[in-house]
């Protein structure tokens, strides 16, 4: 029997991925934010793929930042950047 992969939306291009190839980003409940690399630190996650163009639109267009309604770190931009496929 084959378990259905569980399926997530990147935040930038709105297509849906399995959520083992997309990067989740993290705001635990003390406000810290995180690039979860297991997929299951706890609190408030945002998926985006591994797409270069997405990775440069969020950084370019702060969508972290409107994602969960708060100032979110440069730092975690620049991670996520790290990410992206060559």
């Amino acid at each position: 029997m084959n378990k259905k992969l569980p399926q997530r939306m990147c935040i930038v291009c709105r297509n849906m991925f399995d959520k083992k190839q997309l990067i989740r980003i993290v705001k635990n409940k003390d406000g810290q934010f995180f690039v979860d690399t297991t997929g299951k630190l706890a609190g408030r996650g945002a998926y985006v793929c591994k797409n270069r163009d997405c990775l440069e639109r969020i950084k370019k267009s702060k969508m972290l930042n409107k994602t969960f309604k708060c100032e979110v770190p440069q730092n975690i931009y620049d991670e996520v950047l790290k990410y992206a496929d060559n």
